[in-house]
Parts: C-alpha cells; sequence; structure tokens
C-alpha cells in the first residue's frame, strides 16, 4: 500500500453491467476493477469492453482507483481490450494469468505506456517465476500483483479449506517477491459470499500474511476488508511514539533506544513512519 493510495479493498464490478457500474461510483471500495474476464461471457465480450471503457472516459467515480481487468493475449478478445483500454486511460489495467516475463512484455508492448500495469499471480508457472516477473514488471510500469487464488487452486487441484493450506506457501513467496521488487499485493476473493464471518478470517490472515489489501467479488465485502487492511489505532499511535522518541534530540543518530521499555531499532522507525503515512492517506480518503 503506498502512502497516496490505499488499495484494501479492490472491488471486481462486471464490465459489461451498466447498474452495476454506476453503483460502484458510489461504494467504499478504495479500487473499483472492471472486469472483461471471468465475469463475462464470451458472446458478451466486445459490448462489455465498449461499456467499460466509455465509463472510464465518463468518470465520476472520485477518489476510487479505477482499473479495467482485460481478457489475455492469447484470447480473441486480449488484443483489441488491450487497445480499447489503453485509449480509455485507467488508473491502470490488470493482467491475467501472467506466467512469464515473455507474457509482461507483450502486453507492456501494446499498452504503450498509456496506463500503469497490474498483473494477476494465479498460475502455477507463475509461482516458480516470481522474482523474474517482479523484475520484468518494475521495468514495464507494473505497481500493483493481484492474487487469482482460484485459478490457482485449479490449476493445483488443491482443496484449500477455511484455512488456505495448501495455498500458504505462494502466499507467502508472492508477497516475499513484491515486497522484494518494491510492489504493493493483494489478496485473492473470498468465494463464499454470505459467510461474512469466514471473511473476516480470511482477512485476518491476509493481513498477517503481509497483504496490502483484498480483491473482492461482492459489495458487502468492503466494510470487512477496508477494516481489516487499515491499521488499528493502537498501532498507528505506538507508531506516533517510535518517530517521536527518535526526533528527541538525546536520540540524534542512535540505533537502538529504549522506548516504554522496549528495545526499538531504525527498522521499526521505518515501519513507523510508513504505518503513520498509510493512516493518514486512509483518513484523507474517507474524508
Amino acid at each position: 500500500m503506498t502512502a497516496r493510495r490505499p488499495r484494501r479493498s479492490a472491488l471486481y464490478m462486471p464490465g459489461g453491467n451498466a447498474r452495476a457500474i454506476e453503483k460502484a461510483r458510489t461504494l467504499p471500495a478504495d479500487v473499483v476493477i472492471l472486469d472483461l474476464e471471468d465475469s463475462v461471457a464470451p458472446d458478451a465480450k466486445t459490448a462489455a469492453r465498449v461499456l467499460a471503457v466509455e465509463a472510464v472516459k465518463a468518470g465520476g467515480f472520485g477518489p476510487r482507483e479505477v482499473v479495467i481487468r482485460v481478457n489475455g493475449l492469447d484470447t480473441p478478445w486480449g488484443a483489441e481490450d488491450l487497445e480499447a483500454a489503453g485509449a480509455a486511460g485507467p488508473d491502470a489495467i490488470l493482467l491475467p494469468k501472467i506466467s512469464a516475463p515473455e507474457d509482461l512484455f507483450a502486453c507492456a508492448g501494446a499498452v504503450k505506456g498509456r496506463a500503469r500495469l497490474w498483473a494477476m499471480v494465479e498460475t502455477c508457472q507463475a509461482i516458480f517465476r516470481l522474482d523474474a516477473l517482479g523484475a520484468a514488471g518494475r521495468a514495464h510500469g507494473v505497481d500493483v500483483w493481484v492474487i487469482g487464488g482460484n485459478d490457482l487452486v485449479k490449476e493445483m487441484r488443491c482443496v484449500p479449506g477455511e484455512d488456505r493450506a495448501p495455498l500458504a506457501p505462494a502466499l507467502a513467496l508472492s508477497v516475499m517477491a513484491a515486497r522484494a521488487h518494491g510492489l504493493v499485493i493483494l489478496d485473492g476473493v473470498y468465494n463464499d459470499i454470505p459467510n461474512l464471518a469466514g471473511l473476516e478470517r480470511e482477512c485476518a490472515q491476509g493481513r498477517a500474511f503481509g497483504f496490502d489489501g483484498k480483491s473482492l467479488i461482492h459489495p458487502s465485502h468492503l466494510e470487512i476488508a477496508n477494516r481489516a487492511f487499515s491499521p488499528p489505532p493502537d498501532e498507528v499511535a505506538w507508531a506516533h511514539t517510535v518517530v517521536a522518541a527518535y526526533a528527541a534530540p538525546e536520540n540524534a543518530g542512535a540505533g537502538v533506544i529504549k522506548v516504554e521499555g522496549r528495545m526499538v531499532e531504525r527498522l521499526h522507525l521505518a515501519e513507523a513512519e510508513r504505518l503513520i503515512a498509510v493512516a493518514a492517506a486512509i483518513a484523507a480518503r474517507e474524508a
């Protein structure tokens, strides 16, 4: 999560549903993803592309970041999706099933720098190429990774269960690679729409893994995700205490200091400053 753009909640909305898109302009989502891929039937792809592009051009989304998820270049719609999305000028274009740097190069070439890029991490090949994908992404305008858990589960043929144990290695490695390359990373969707208690547990798990936010498939999930990925007030208060301690004249240049009986290093100062910036950005967003 950057200080300027909180991404606690990224809500997928069907790109071909005008009513859903209009509703998205009023929802408390940090990010709205107009989807041309999974939520759109093959015979509706072209119409959905037109509608999504028109919605981006019309604006009215306020402080929400607006992203178009296109179809892959290996589909009949991918090339035209990238051309149209690039011309529309969304905040970003979300690329599905990026498994190798070559996939990213091809998409970046089609977009020609007209929009920032986000990439889905949702294949077994991608998990084994995370470092290369991170390096290639930073060179080609990628800011954010989004976990595609459903596709990953399908490829693995695993049964994730409530604790997502089979996915844990992939999730942890993805977060590590994102941090190594300075990327924001969003957790995958939660499928059981009415099970809000289950969603809350998965959001807490995602925050524990280190994700910056969560991708979502239903507006009823927004409040829980926004709360889960906002810094708790006690953590923000402690961060201010740490910053104030290092700002004291007697601690100028100190590496390790004692703050309220706890040993604190400069790495904790850096994290405290990041947390304060995140909280400030969220406060500004919600104002």
